[in-house]
């Protein structure tokens, strides 16, 4: 298995997986399945650059935070995963530490990203690659930040409301391009934001607000799988397979800045389909 980005983290109802620049069946069990998922891995811990290691092999170096790895195919199986800081292992205490399964057949996200309280985690995301109907898009919003509940706005109106660490939700859209922004839960307080979006037709879009609100320094990263309004099952990156992280110091703006009313240019909500993750 290679890549530009040979980084994989494969999840799926409590278990993940991370992998990177070798083959699968050099890792997993020997007794593992070789049906195969599709995996990404997004970090969200900032100021943290880290290197992996899979059954005690170092596997990337000096990953760095805001990035999301296209998604690749992994075989299904257990792999033992240590997340070091940049320099400190394999012998040092690792910041994120699992033994972790892959399962089969799944499309999926795994987050190293803040607790709401500051502690780095691992969350496994599903991402729905289901089709969309024509003339639209998929919105998901992951709050991933060490931050408080939120809503999330386009137009300065609501989204998707009390959206909690490590939550997530969705909306079918129609597509265009969308100025949105976070605030605290139930206020118009601007958290991160404003930033535009541009959902194209037949897309999956992932937005993560990631960081630390106490630190100043929350963002927003974004993930775009497309041909979902012709290849339901396809898992395409879009562009050049990598989600683009946001990290401009605009984003950053601090946890108790006002904002008033955000534009939304040719984006209407079409339909909820999604529940939030607590």
């Amino acid at each position: 298995m290679t890549s530009r980005t040979p980084l994989v983290i494969a999840a799926s109802a409590g278990a993940c997986a991370l992998a990177l620049g070798v083959t699968a069946p050099a890792l997993a069990d020997s007794d593992a399945a070789q049906d195969t998922s599709m995996v990404s891995v997004f970090h969200g811990i900032p100021g943290m650059t880290v290197d992996v290691y899979a059954n005690g092999d170092e596997l990337l170096s000096d990953f760095k935070p805001g990035t999301v790895t296209e998604p690749q195919s992994l075989d299904a199986g257990t792999y033992d995963i240590q997340i070091f800081e940049a320099g400190q292992g394999p012998d040092g205490t690792p910041a994120l530490e699992k033994e972790v399964k892959v399962p089969e057949g799944a499309t999926a996200t795994v987050a190293a990203h803040l607790s709401a309280d500051g502690e780095p985690r691992l969350t496994a995301f599903t991402d729905d690659v289901s089709q969309v109907d024509a003339g639209q898009a998929r919105l998901t919003v992951r709050h991933v930040a060490a931050a408080p509940a939120v809503d999330v706005r386009a137009g300065g109106q609501p989204v998707f409301t009390g959206l909690t660490n490590p939550g997530e939700d969705t909306a079918a859209v129609d597509a265009g391009t969308v100025n949105a922004d976070v605030v605290l839960a139930g206020t118009d307080t601007v958290a991160i934001g404003p930033a535009d979006l541009d959902l194209k037709e037949g897309t999956s879009n992932v937005v993560y607000a990631w960081g630390s609100a106490e630190d100043k320094n929350l963002a927003l990263a974004t993930q775009t799988y497309s041909g979902m309004e012709s290849m339901p099952n396809a898992v395409d990156a879009g562009g050049n397979g990598a989600a683009a992280a946001q990290n401009s110091s605009d984003q950053w703006l601090a946890w108790a800045a006002a904002t008033g009313a955000v534009a939304v240019t040719g984006v209407l909500v079409a339909r909820r389909v999604a529940s939030r993750r607590a």
